[in-house]
């Protein structure tokens, strides 16, 4: 009848629903919208830590809800940096796999340089970070400015560089790669402060079932994910930081697909479940509870850049990655016969060299880790300060080498 209003049925409106969410997943799997909400994440944050109800904020951090029996009983910011981030590692490990496995990290020579360029963007600032802190008892930050943000650098690539040579940003990306696995490996090594081997030993046994699983190519998540809970919660339990065990995860997952299959591949498959719950929700989610600190205004903000930590952090960012970086690009170029890709000048590389130091989410995670309260506030306002002071003077740099390289087109 003319003017009946008829109800769609339940499979309607499921399929309506499953199309809303793979819309969404879409969305959220661009570069540019992953770093948009990590910025508004982290923007939120500040704006409500340096309101009148700051302790509001602070006491929704504090909040405690988990399971007391399992010692799981934690509260918002732990779950956060622990849990949360656990899903951000296990899509990089799944992405670092799939480089070594099959894409450009499995050739040595077109690997060399952006290896070298990640080894170099590690050690020059943790060694400048050092020489201006490292006296001032802040030495155990050394690893907070070796780290690069690959959500926020490939997003602010995504949005100036859509005239840069596509090299830029697979170098970009390989660099970022390898500046992950090593921060895993630093937080493993460095930052574990108490080691319970049972625990540890025990997280073995669900992560193997789950590798067998996935060897055998089973998807189901009614079985992964509570093998993949469990060695999170032992790896938690061992005192190892549990973002670890997302990356042992994703370590066991199989690259290529299996004979007779039409799909991809289980680590792309997964990588492509997962990216949207990592840069729609983990890393924001991780990005609220961390980036909140009171700045105290303008003479609070310009006081807390001039203690040792948090200069020494900015000289980091902002002086060491790019040099670490330019020059072990430089030496590799100079001594060995591998090269620059073609179509790169030096002056692009001089722009993502100051694009990494974006350090955002992994040096956030290294702070709260190295760091007691005090301390971790100034850690905030550094990191903060120099990505946001890095992102715009590589904008600068890339905006203009686009306009050169979309002339010369």
């Amino acid at each position: 009848m003319p003017g009946t209003f008829t109800t769609p049925s339940r499979p309607a409106r499921n399929l309506f629903y499953r199309s809303e969410a793979r819309r969404i997943a879409g969305i959220l799997r661009k570069e540019t919208i992953g770093g948009a909400l990590l910025l508004a994440a982290a923007l939120v944050a500040l704006v409500w830590a340096n309101s009148p109800w700051a302790q509001t904020y602070e006491d929704l951090r504090a909040f405690e809800v988990g399971p007391a029996t399992l010692h799981l009983d934690l509260d918002l910011a732990t779950w956060a940096a622990d849990g949360l981030l656990a899903i951000f590692f296990f899509v990089a490990g799944l992405e670092l796999k799939r480089e070594f496995v099959a894409g450009d990290l499995r050739d040595v020579r077109r690997a060399a340089v952006p290896v070298a360029a990640a080894v170099g963007g590690v050690v020059v600032p943790a060694l400048v970070y050092l020489a201006i802190a490292g006296g001032s008892g802040g030495a155990q930050g050394w690893a907070i400015p070796t780290a690069t943000d690959i959500a926020f650098a490939l997003a602010v690539l995504a949005v100036i560089g859509r005239s840069l040579p596509e090299a830029l940003r697979t170098f970009l990306l390989t660099l970022a790669v390898v500046d992950d696995l090593i921060a895993i490996v630093v937080i493993a090594l460095f930052y574990t402060a108490h080691l319970a081997v049972l625990p540890l030993l025990g997280a073995l046994v669900p992560l193997a079932v789950f590798a067998v699983l996935v060897r055998r190519g089973v998807r189901a998540w009614w079985l992964l994910l509570p093998l993949a809970f469990a060695t999170w919660a032992l790896v938690h339990a061992s005192g190892v930081h549990a973002t670890v065990a997302g990356v042992l995860l994703a370590l066991t997952v199989p690259v290529a697909a299996h004979s007779g299959e039409n799909a991809t591949g289980l680590a792309e498959h997964f990588e492509h479940r997962f990216r949207p719950v990592s840069a729609g929700v983990a890393v924001p989610v991780f990005a609220f509870f961390s980036a909140g600190v009171s700045l105290g205004g303008l003479s609070g903000l310009a006081g807390t850049l001039t203690e040792p930590i948090a200069a020494g952090i900015l000289a980091g960012l902002l002086i060491g990655k790019p040099l670490g970086i330019l020059g072990a690009t430089w030496l590799v170029a100079r001594f060995t016969r591998a090269t620059l890709d073609e179509g790169l000048g030096w002056i692009d590389m001089a722009g993502l060299a100051v694009l990494s130091g974006i350090g955002f989410t992994v040096s956030l995670l290294i702070g709260e880790l190295a760091f007691g309260a005090a301390e971790v506030a100034q850690v905030k306002v550094a990191v903060l300060t120099g990505s946001v002071a890095a992102a715009l003077v590589a904008m600068v740099i890339l905006r203009l080498r686009a306009r050169t390289h979309a002339a010369a087109r």
